[in-house]
């Protein structure tokens, strides 16, 4: 099961704020928390009593709640990476360890007496992985996620991404990167161009960036980095649907009721025998095959375009395309509609026999 989460930076913060986000997180099916003590400069007790508290009150709505902790801090705290104790009093579902080890270490922790979940950094392809599954830990308890980038241009390349994930796939370890709301304000560092793990998704919108994450097939949990996301990005991220690539699109006027139809309301999938040129989805042609499909609007057609073939193509009318490529129209094919210019990319990420679907941006 794919969870959603949210980030909250006490010190940048209030508590009664904090606690109205996860709230509100709580409220559209959100289940992990990211949070970071970066340092503990000022009231200890204080600090450490208000963050107990937040950790308190997600834990109370059943949320997951990951704590990363700057090295330096550890220090401060007087804290032993062999005795996680200070975390399970916390009330943490577990802490993550920007900086690694020798690998030992790692799986020592795994075997924690509290179930504390340790999770690793995935953004570095390196053999870091495959050293601590050498030192035998408790796979229940190690999970991966990605960094994220305040800096524009520094998030990670989408070929690097692939190859860290693929990494922890191989042991079917969980994995977890962030995604960025345009509407948060800060982070953990003053630096504020947005914050995500992937560049290509710092402008992009924020259900796109997670509709992205899921068609990849590499990443299980999906946070939004900054704080504080809007309601209407919680909520469309919540209305995602991780077994079906949903497509944001614009229908044109010249659309029939029926053509609208066959659009939003039939199942598609993609059709098995592959065609460099189109994604095929067949059945409406077999459904709706006494129905009448005159020809409409038939220019000359784009990658992104949304198809379907009018009663001059025969015994295909009624068929449901997607355009990969530009092709020219013999003015055969209405063109319906397009998907919208920030997701065609995804049109890659749809592989033979998938389930998609539109929806009107």
């Amino acid at each position: 099961m794919r969870k959603l989460g949210i980030s909250i930076y006490p010190e940048h913060s209030t508590l009664e704020k904090d606690k109205a986000y996860i709230a509100l997180a709580h409220k559209y099916g959100f289940k992990k928390v990211f949070t970071c003590l970066l340092s503990v400069d000022g009231n200890q007790d204080e600090i450490m009593s208000t963050f107990k508290e937040t950790i308190t009150f997600a834990n109370e709505l059943d949320m997951e709640v990951m704590v990363d902790i700057a090295p330096r801090v550890f220090g401060a705290l007087g804290i032993s990476y062999h005795d996680l104790s200070f975390f399970a009093n916390l009330g943490a579902y577990g802490i993550r360890l920007d900086l690694g080890f020798t690998g030992n270490e790692e799986a020592i922790m795994t075997h924690n007496p509290y179930g504390l979940k340790i999770e690793i950094n995935m953004s570095n392809a390196t053999q870091y992985l495959d050293n601590i599954m050498a030192y035998k830990p408790n796979t229940e308890n190690l999970v991966g996620s990605h960094n994220f980038y305040p800096h524009r241009y520094a998030g990670l390349s989408y070929s690097h991404f692939v190859t860290c994930c693929e990494l922890f796939k191989r042991h079917n370890i969980r994995t977890s990167a962030f995604v960025n709301s345009h509407e948060a304000t800060f982070g953990p560092w003053p630096v504020t161009e947005g914050l995500c793990t992937l560049e290509m998704h710092r402008e992009l919108p924020i259900v796109t960036q997670a509709k992205h994450l899921l068609a990849t097939g590499l990443i299980d949990d999906i946070l939004i980095a900054n704080a504080y996301a809007s309601e209407a990005e919680m909520q469309a991220l919540s209305g995602l649907n991780p077994q079906m690539l949903t497509f944001n699109t614009e229908l044109f006027d010249t659309i029939t009721e029926l053509e609208k139809k066959i659009v939003l309301d039939e199942f598609h999938f993609y059709r098995g025998d592959v065609s460099d040129y189109l994604i095929r989805s067949t059945q409406s042609r077999v459904k709706y095959k006494q129905e009448e499909f005159k020809p409409t609007f038939t220019p000359n057609i784009r990658r992104g375009d949304i198809l379907i073939e009018n009663e001059l193509y025969g015994q295909y009318k009624g068929e449901l395309q997607i355009a990969l490529k530009g092709m020219e129209n013999s003015g055969k094919t209405n063109v319906v509609g397009r998907i919208a210019e920030t997701e065609i990319f995804l049109l890659d990420f749809l592989e033979p026999w998938g389930k998609f679907q539109f929806a009107l941006k």
